[in-house]
């Protein structure tokens, strides 16, 4: 087993090379003079964790690296390129990337890195207006090259670990007491009651964590069920549960009631069932369902809550989940959207009279966002989104997160969250 340094250590490189990847495949072509996709992938691999520790960090000294690097090309029987991992990585400089912890301090060169660590096709998506308006603190925008270098820039920072406290009747500045009595430095969110940002500190090794009294959830993501509103006593249905954290806190909230919770994965619905236990309150009655949301649902009842957190793209995560933007294609987008219009079309017609749905994602496409809700609820007149004026009455402190229309929008290079776009919608009575 690894030490906790060594363990800490290899999660910094192997984010960092997700994040950068894009920068350091620029590098390395410069360097060997040919394309990444001509070097096997193993070397090119190898390659990349050798430029990134050597040029983005400092605790390990270059010739460490170089050595490194050279047993791994051959561990991994690709001992014939052992003398060109040699020469390349002694081309790079130590420590010679500088980064920057404001956006507006970026210069010239830190601009263009930031703009290869994402593929070209996402950069451009994000700079062209789109039929959207994302909230900044200025006012509006709708796109431009700006917006684009700012969320490509926001893909490359380290997130923070965000906690909710659980038990919705506990003091949270409590909590957090306690969890600095254990060296972890927290502070409220800024726009859910119950979350605190962790500053610093092991907060996977605090007692409140290990004793359930803390989840780890990004505030978008608490955000996303305070907008459900579950009401004690109340039917909640949750379509694509798995892992729980979102149930969970559903089920807090509802305090008694009936949840079911859904996933269409045996997998995660097995994580769920592992999870859910430690955050349900004994007077709301679980059942786990195993169904894809995307088919006809098979329910006998309607609901007076449901919450369709659906499978997107997870551009509004990529700083958390580096990987998505290497393995996302455009076109991936459209038939995202079309799986989400089936399950919002099929949810809508389970919730009750008067009752309250919340359509979320954690994609920054509009497609995936208004263009599914828009699309949806134009083929269904018996439902209508919530105001804004509505929402804002009962959710004043998410004010600065609502547009005109009602959508909420979670961006990570304004809001040092994930990116999250919510609709409230209602059956009309």
């Amino acid at each position: 087993m690894l030490k906790e340094a060594d363990r800490r250590l290899a999660t910094e490189m192997v984010m960092g090379v997700l994040r950068w990847r894009g920068e350091l495949d620029f590098r390395l072509a410069e360097a060997s003079g040919r394309p990444v996709e001509r070097l096997d992938p193993e070397v090119a691999a190898i390659l990349r964790l050798g430029i990134y520790q050597i040029q983005f960090l400092s605790r390990v000294p270059k010739a460490a690296v170089v050595n490194e690097a050279v047993e791994m090309t051959k561990a991994a029987r690709k001992r014939s390129a052992a003398g060109l991992v040699n020469a390349l990585l002694r081309k790079f400089p130590a420590g010679s990337t500088k980064t920057f912890e404001r956006f507006e301090d970026l210069d010239e060169a830190a601009q263009a890195s930031v703009r290869r660590a994402v593929p070209e096709w996402l950069l451009k998506r994000w700079a062209e207006p789109g039929p959207w308006v994302i909230p900044t603190k200025a006012g509006t925008d709708s796109g431009g090259e700006e917006v684009a270098l700012r969320l490509a820039w926001a893909s490359t920072r380290i997130p923070p670990t965000v906690l909710r406290v659980v038990n919705p009747d506990e003091d949270v500045s409590r909590l957090s007491e306690e969890l600095a009595s254990e060296g972890v430095s927290s502070k409220p969110g800024q726009f859910s009651a119950r979350a605190l940002v962790v500053s610093s500190g092991n907060v996977q090794a605090s007692q409140p964590l290990r004793q359930g009294l803390v989840v780890i959830q990004d505030e978008a993501s608490q955000l996303v069920v305070e907008l459900l509103l579950p009401q004690t006593g109340q039917r909640a249905l949750d379509l694509c549960a798995a892992p729980g954290v979102k149930a969970g806190q559903i089920a807090q909230m509802l305090r008694r009631g009936t949840l079911l919770a859904c996933d269409r994965s045996a997998s995660r619905l097995r994580t769920m069932a592992r999870l859910l236990p430690q955050w349900l309150p004994n007077e709301v009655r679980c059942f786990a369902i195993r169904l894809d949301a995307a088919q006809a649902l098979p329910f006998g009842c309607r609901f007076e809550r449901i919450l369709l957190d659906a499978p997107c793209s997870g551009t509004g995560t990529l700083a958390r989940n580096p990987e998505i933007k290497w393995r996302l294609r455009e076109a991936d987008i459209e038939r995202l959207a079309e799986a989400q219009a089936k399950m919002l079309k099929g949810a809508l017609g389970y919730l009750d009279s008067g009752g309250r749905l919340v359509y979320a994602t954690c994609s920054l496409e509009g497609e995936e966002n208004e263009g599914v809700v828009e699309r949806v609820l134009a083929e269904s007149p018996e439902y209508q989104l919530v105001s804004r004026a509505a929402l804002e009455s009962r959710h004043p402190a998410l004010s600065p997160l609502f547009d005109s229309r009602g959508y909420l929008r979670t961006r990570p290079d304004l809001h040092t969250m994930d990116g999250f776009f919510a609709a409230v919608i209602q059956r009309k009575t």
